[in-house]
């Protein structure tokens, strides 16, 4: 049985989407089964696709995200998901907020899953120029490595 993982940052059109694609390209790497999505706790940008950045980037890393569209977290995510892995500190509070007494969800941050890197946050890129988007994809691609790991040892 696949795991399914949620990522979720503010508005899901940077971090979260970015995550999402490098978690989906390291489990098919390592022929690992997973469902991967991805939302925000904000509804700014519900239905949008990606910053042109975030496409950018994914693009120069061989990864085609174009086709995503933001949504913001439901109830039922906590129940339908395994594992939902927040991008930043503040992210996981407000999940932690909005966590249903049902839930069956294991909360986290992506970089708990880096080996040194318990506790930190993935900067938010969004008012950066692309540098900010390679730095942002390089965590991300960390963090699904490690994330990855964790889930083909559970197998």
């Amino acid at each position: 049985m696949a795991k399914r993982v949620l990522f979720v940052c503010l508005g899901n059109i940077c971090r979260s989407p970015l995550a999402e694609a490098a978690l989906r390209r390291e489990a098919e790497r390592l022929g690992i089964a997973v469902e991967v999505d991805s939302a925000g706790t904000g509804d700014w940008h519900v239905g949008r696709p990606p910053d042109r950045r975030a496409i950018a980037v994914a693009r120069d890393n061989g990864v085609d995200i174009s086709g995503l569209r933001a949504r913001q977290v439901r109830r039922e995510d906590f129940r339908r998901f395994d594992l939902i892995v927040a991008l930043d500190a503040q992210n996981l509070a407000d999940l932690e907020d909005l966590r249903p007494a049902d839930a069956t969800a294991d909360l986290s941050l992506l970089l708990d899953h880096v080996e040194g890197r318990r506790g930190e946050t993935v900067a938010d890129p969004y008012h950066g120029d692309h540098s900010h988007f390679a730095e942002t994809w390089a965590d991300v691609v960390a963090g699904a490595r490690g994330l990855a790991r964790r889930i083909g040892a559970e197998k």
